[in-house]
């Protein structure tokens, strides 16, 4: 008999909704959505279409209007040392150097060493090695953003959720960091939910994409990606599902579609 698959995530009938101005605005729609154990999910969707939203419903930083998140089969009412977030922006202490910044988010009581253990051996993950006593200054923007990843994972989280953590960086630096992700959650087996606006990102790095749709959010789409990691992005799989998840949103837009090859 075949093991059923572990699910980490549950989401059932979620919506969300915000008071603006007195009115009542619907952001998310009665989002159904599992999310296994060591999988690698990716979300997209225009602007303004709730990614964020759910991302943060997830974490327990927000509550929804009806339905309910579990993790591990329990409703999540408050954020979690075990779920793990990292924004667009590294948003590190500027007076504190690299060591001192990840040591920030251990949760546990621990000794100096044993603290100094865990982050020397984080910084050795995210290949940081001699800027130990660097301040975020005196960094880069990928740079800071290994910062920000490592703090994350500081305290061993069970889930790891990325709201576009590479946005603001340049094209091969966001390369080289969809690699160091892709190499922790290879060593790790996080359960990791990534939101892109890149295409291209998500087929690279997830297991499965979900395509939500615009005002109020719901999900539209979820496409399987079956290819084995690491991926090739000039490969004919990869680009198949390209032109697939492009049209998806693009089908029934004024915007008119345009495959580019190189």
């Amino acid at each position: 008999m075949e093991k059923k698959a572990v699910n980490k995530i549950e989401i059932e009938g979620v919506g969300k909704s915000f008071d603006i101005k007195g009115k009542s605005v619907e952001v998310l729609k009665s989002i159904d959505l599992d999310i296994r154990k060591g999988e690698f999910l990716t979300i997209v969707g225009a602007s303004g279409c709730g990614k964020s939203t759910l991302l943060r419903l997830i974490a327990g930083l927000d509550t929804p209007t009806v339905g309910e998140v579990r993790v591990d089969g329990k409703p999540v009412a408050a954020p979690s040392v075990k779920t793990g977030i990292i924004f667009q922006e590294a948003r590190l202490f500027p007076w504190l150097s690299v060591e001192k910044n990840i040591e920030f988010g251990i949760h546990e009581k621990l000794d100096k060493e044993e603290k100094r253990a865990k982050v020397a051996a984080l910084i050795d993950t995210i290949g940081l090695n001699g800027f130990e006593k660097a301040l975020p200054k005196q960094l880069s923007g990928g740079m800071q953003q290994r910062v920000n990843i490592a703090r994350a994972l500081i305290n061993e989280p069970d889930i790891l959720l990325l709201d576009e953590p590479f946005g603001a960086l340049d094209a091969l630096t966001r390369i080289n960091m969809q690699n160091e992700v892709l190499k922790i959650w290879s060593d790790r087996k996080t359960t990791m939910v990534l939101i892109t606006h890149d295409i291209d990102e998500a087929i690279f790095l997830s297991d499965r994409v979900v395509i939500l749709s615009d005002k109020p959010g719901v999900i539209s789409r979820q496409i399987t990606v079956p290819m084995s990691k690491p991926r090739d992005r000039s490969n004919g799989d990869f680009m198949r599902i390209r032109r697939f998840i492009y049209n998806e949103f693009f089908e029934n837009s004024d915007i008119d579609y345009v495959e580019y090859y190189i």
